[in-house]
């Protein structure tokens, strides 16, 4: 299955999917509360809590009441050649968005989803790591209105769920569906601007993820931020269009995370990614299929150097996780959390060895 980068293109040119590579696993990690950043109290509270069934106008009325909530919060980015989008992170005009959606520039044009004059703002920092970025408005609007941000704990499968954004440059736009599925683990390529992260506990929604909804808002009925969307699944075998109803969206626990340490630091300071500290490479075997990760640069005082690995070996398996490829050990990766105690099984030479490594920090 591959992944299609969900930054649109203006609509002055055709638009196009670029796709990336993609590996979906369930993984049994507790997700981290988050605290909310706006001030908006929501008109109902059916998402994470019990309540009689709702009639179709009940719920209509509650879709209508989330995205007057919410849509407001909800930018639109113009970037020299494309168009993302990005939600209002705090008063003082920080936009949380995509990595991917901001690429390589540090200028950007931003609209709200409800219209109105295009303001200036400027990029903060950018996190390929996670595919998070934080850009500033250069002046304040009077009627900037914060997100508020939900409880990753509270997210479920079966949650009602609307996604907002500027799909192929229609600002403002809403899609709905349903939470169907946490603790996702997805890979994305790095072709078409893609970063190549491999980012863990993403949630999977089958609300319509297309092109420009990347930095937008995945959003419960109690009008509160569960989501960054940021990846669309698309098919190969259908000539790489999309695959309907699978969508991923980062976790608001971890835009939390990254985005406070960039507002209040001008950069990441603290991951809490796991790391080997290795450069490294795939490597194939003589059937030419991918048989491990070569370690190119081990630095003496990184994780693995410290446990002996040297440049020339080959890493073949991660604990009980057999490692064939860069991505493959990313993914391993990213399950753990610096400190943790792995134990690295690598081939030096003709003879296979094992180390135990005390992981570092991305």
């Amino acid at each position: 299955m591959d992944v299609s980068r969900t930054r649109a293109p203006t609509l002055r040119t055709p638009a196009a999917h670029l796709l990336f590579p993609l590996t979906a696993t369930v993984c049994a990690v507790a997700l981290v509360g988050c605290s909310s950043s706006g001030a908006d109290t929501p008109t109902r509270e059916r998402s994470t809590q019990a309540a009689a069934p709702l009639s179709a106008n009940e719920l209509q009325d509650d879709y209508r009441a989330v995205i007057k909530n919410v849509l407001p919060s909800v930018v639109q980015i113009d970037a020299t050649e494309s168009l993302g989008s990005g939600v209002i992170y705090d008063s003082k005009g920080h936009i949380v968005t995509n990595a991917h959606v901001v690429g390589r520039e540090t200028s950007f044009k931003v609209t709200a989803a409800t219209g109105g004059q295009p303001v200036t703002a400027r990029l903060v920092s950018s996190y390929p790591e996670q595919d998070l970025a934080v850009i500033k408005l250069d002046s304040l609007p009077q009627n900037l209105k914060p997100a508020k941000f939900g409880d990753s704990a509270t997210v479920d499968m079966g949650q009602i769920v609307l996604a907002m954004g500027s799909p192929l440059g229609l600002s403002g736009s809403v899609t709905q569906g349903i939470v169907s599925a946490t603790g996702r683990m997805v890979s994305e390529g790095t072709t078409g601007g893609g970063t190549g992260a491999t980012i863990a506990d993403m949630v999977q929604t089958s609300a319509a993820i297309n092109p420009g909804n990347s930095g937008g808002a995945l959003v419960n009925l109690d009008s509160e931020v569960i989501g960054i969307p940021t990846l669309a699944a698309s098919d190969p075998g259908m000539g790489g269009s999309s695959a309907p109803g699978i969508g991923f969206a980062i976790p608001a626990s971890m835009v939390r995370t990254i985005a406070d340490q960039i507002v209040k630091d001008g950069k990441v300071t603290d991951s809490g990614r796991a790391a080997l500290d290795i450069t490294g490479r795939t490597v194939l075997n003589d059937a030419s299929e991918p048989a491990g990760v070569a370690v190119v640069d081990a630095p003496a005082d990184g994780a693995a150097g410290r446990a002996g690995l040297k440049p020339g070996d080959i890493i073949t398996r991660l604990d009980d996780t057999d490692i064939t490829t860069i991505t493959s050990l990313s993914e391993a990766l990213a399950s753990h959390r610096p400190g943790d105690k792995v134990t690295v099984t690598y081939v030096r030479g003709t003879t296979t060895e094992k180390a135990e490594v005390t992981l570092g920090e991305l």
